[in-house]
């Protein structure tokens, strides 16, 4: 039961990935941009969540669901799965509201550019 939580943590990145990858929204559009701003996104969380912890705002629940490995006090490895997985959720969300917006003002997408 430990592995519950990074499991559906996981689950959840894979099904973006396979948005992702079909409409083209994020890293299957630019991959250096995209690891790039992942990585910037990934690390400014994590230091936002250790400056929390610092100052004991942030803590720790113990649940059977996750699996009690921490990367530093009051900072299980779940996390750094969560925080991955909303940084590529919102520059997904990103992408799907920048394709809708392109497609109701008519306006051409790169894709739509290279297969004329």
């Amino acid at each position: 039961m430990g592995f519950l939580y990074l499991s559906l943590l996981l689950a959840s990145i894979g099904c973006m990935a396979l948005l992702d990858h079909r409409f083209k929204l994020f890293f299957f559009a630019d991959a250096r941009r995209a690891t790039l701003v992942s990585i910037i996104g990934l690390v400014f969380f994590l230091l936002w969540d250790l400056g929390g912890i610092g100052l004991d705002i942030f803590y720790r629940g113990e649940t059977p669901i996750m699996l009690g490995l921490v990367l530093a006090p009051h900072l299980p490895v779940e996390e750094v799965f969560f925080l991955a997985f909303l940084c590529y959720l919102t520059m997904v969300l990103f992408g799907l509201v920048s394709l809708v917006l392109r497609r109701a003002t008519g306006q051409k997408t790169a894709r739509q550019e290279t297969n004329r």
